[in-house]
């Protein structure tokens, strides 16, 4: 597969495009792409989902992307190494590349803060502009508009971090949070003696380790990251139950709807049903 790769520790450009310009790529850095205008469908990772106007996607080193264009779209999009992450200093967040690795599991667009929203906009409208005009100190305005989108972007996925993780924590940590994001889809590299097997430690030093560095147990992280993938797509997109069951290793229909119902208290279908309703109400109040 062709891989895309950049020569500078951050690229902005704006596009309007009729097509999608790179199709079936592997992309080896991060990369943000905010929709100016325009609708279509976005594929990541083999996920499907609809994107509008004002939507903003995270992809990480490693994925693959592409859009399916329903009409001429407005794109700014900005890439950065995973070096330039880990180099800035960023005084109040910690491990922000390990918050952003998230973000392309979830599929969908990373604003889900209404206010961030607009603050994200006028950010692109700005970041256009000086693109468009060069003049003195150009390169530093771009960065700090890039910084602040990025922090943005960063706080609306945070969610997803265990709450636990901080300064204090070690580089191991975060590997580990790596393997299990990496290996979400096949429960059998997700059991403990697989995982402390990976990393050369006792299951149960694992355990303990893992509670200390995240404040919560390794089994109940596992389980609630995969119910928030579920549910996502479950919000996002129109995959069947036997096609969530396929993707993230579950044997059947029946198997995967009492792991969510134990957890949510729902089935698959109730919670879908649920959401868009919620999805729908939202959309009749704005």
């Amino acid at each position: 597969m062709p891989k895309e790769n950049i020569y500078q520790s951050i690229e902005v450009f704006y596009e309007k495009v009729d097509h999608c310009p790179l199709r079936d790529r592997e992309f080896n850095f991060f990369e943000l792409v905010y929709v100016i205008s325009g609708c279509g469908v976005h594929v990541v990772n083999g996920n499907k989902l609809a994107y509008h106007a004002g939507d903003m996607f995270l992809l990480a080193p490693h994925d693959r992307h592409e859009f399916d264009l329903e009409s001429i779209c407005e794109f700014m999009v900005v890439r950065f190494r995973e070096s330039y992450i880990k180099e800035y200093q960023w005084k109040s967040i910690d491990h922000l590349e390990c918050i952003l690795y998230y973000a392309s599991h979830l599929a969908g667009s990373v604003l889900v803060n209404r206010e961030d929203q607009e603050m994200v906009a006028l950010l692109m409208q700005n970041l256009r502009q000086a693109i468009a005009h060069q003049s003195i100190y150009n390169e530093d305005l771009i960065r700090h508009l890039v910084n602040a989108v990025i922090v943005i972007a960063g706080r609306n996925i945070a969610v997803m971090k265990p709450k636990g993780i901080s300064s204090k924590s070690d580089g191991r940590i975060l590997q580990i949070l790596d393997y299990i994001q990496e290996s979400i889809r096949e429960p059998e590299l997700l059991k403990i003696s697989a995982i402390a097997n990976q990393f050369g430690v006792a299951p149960t030093y694992l355990g303990t380790y893992f509670r200390k560095q995240c404040g919560e147990t390794i089994q109940f992280y596992i389980s609630s990251y995969r119910i928030r993938l579920i549910e996502h797509r479950l919000r996002f997109s129109d995959k069947r139950v036997h096609e969530l069951a396929d993707e993230f290793g579950f044997a059947d229909e029946s198997h995967i709807n009492k792991f969510f119902k134990r957890h949510k208290g729902l089935s698959l279908k109730g919670y879908r049903n649920t959401a868009h309703q919620n999805i729908s109400k939202e959309a009749y109040k704005a």
